[in-house]
């Protein structure tokens, strides 16, 4: 089986990321699923129409427990990963289902705008699963300007030990 990278930028949920609990080989992970939409203007003059495109990203462990802690529906985030085959038989025949893996996920939103979102539509997360809770982050003083909607916040990776990504 081949990984090919994929990105779907200036993307943005279509619902609410569903978080739930698998177990892995070394005991339980958290795995997260979430629906992005990215739309790209096709074609020129009269011809010019917009097209949506819709992935179904897999994130696991930490980065799974940030996104469902702080994306909701309509939250704006680039997404970097890999597309995988998975292709098994069903039945004598042969079913193609493609995978998508997501290795990055950078959440566009500013905290603020995040937090609107979250307040507007609740957020506890469809299936019922407990949203993991955040530590506060300890805050370093700095001279740096205020980040606008056009900086990115990188989410932390799997090996980082900080639980709030922006």
């Amino acid at each position: 089986m081949a990984f090919v990278p994929v990105e779907q930028r200036n993307a943005h949920l279509a619902g609410a990321v569903r978080l739930n609990s698998v177990e892995g080989r070394d005991g339980p992970i958290s795995k997260a699923t979430l629906t992005a939409i990215s739309n790209t203007r096709r074609g020129s003059g009269d011809n010019r129409g917009e097209e949506a495109t819709a992935i179904q990203w897999t994130l696991w462990g930490k980065r799974a427990e940030n996104a469902a802690q702080y994306l909701s529906k309509g939250s704006h985030i680039n997404v970097v990963g890999r597309v995988q085959n998975n292709n098994y038989d069903k039945d004598g025949e042969t079913v193609y289902t493609m995978a998508f893996t997501a290795e990055e996920i950078d959440y566009l939103d500013t905290k603020a705008e995040g937090e609107a979102l979250r307040a507007k539509q609740g957020s506890a997360p469809d299936d019922g699963a407990p949203v993991p809770q955040a530590k506060p982050a300890p805050r370093a003083s700095s001279t740096k300007p205020a980040r606008s909607r056009k900086a990115v916040a990188k989410a932390p990776a799997a090996e980082e030990t900080d639980d709030i990504p922006f």
